[in-house]
């Protein structure tokens, strides 16, 4: 497909329902809404990756030759590749870019703040524990 239409992963990550589901595989850009209700797999498995990178999940199943060649009938256009996504963002606006710095910032601090509260916690309920415990041992008749 020499005269393929290129989308950014924004644009991908945008098709992510069971009614308008996009993958990336290798690259390439996979319209499988049509395929979701018959895929062997179940549709979990696709709504798992709908409108994200699927090249690892795909790779680590063991797709047959003919799951491949079916795949090519779902292509639509491939993932535009780093330096065009930065120069469409250094002609046009750059909050695309912005926004997904954001959201990938931001899952970053849930994950860190989720590990300090439960550290915090733990903390907490072992110096209670240790408070309480010497009053049920160690008290006085």
């Amino acid at each position: 497909m020499e005269d393929e239409k290129c989308y950014t992963s924004y644009a991908v990550k945008g098709h992510d329902s069971h009614t308008d589901l996009w993958i990336v595989i290798h690259g390439l850009v996979y319209d499988c809404t049509r395929f979701i209700d018959d895929h062997p797999g179940g549709v979990e498995v696709l709504m798992d990756v709908a409108g994200k990178d699927a090249t690892d999940v795909f790779e680590d199943v063991g797709h047959s030759d003919e799951a491949r060649l079916f795949l090519e009938g779902l292509r639509i256009g491939k993932l535009k590749t780093e330096e065009n996504i930065d120069s469409i963002a250094k002609t046009s606006s750059s909050s695309v870019k912005s926004s997904i710095s954001y959201s990938l910032g931001k899952r970053h601090y849930i994950n860190f703040y989720t590990i300090f509260g439960l550290v915090v916690l733990a903390g907490i309920v072992s110096t209670s524990f240790v408070v309480h415990s010497r009053e049920l041992f160690y008290s006085r008749p």
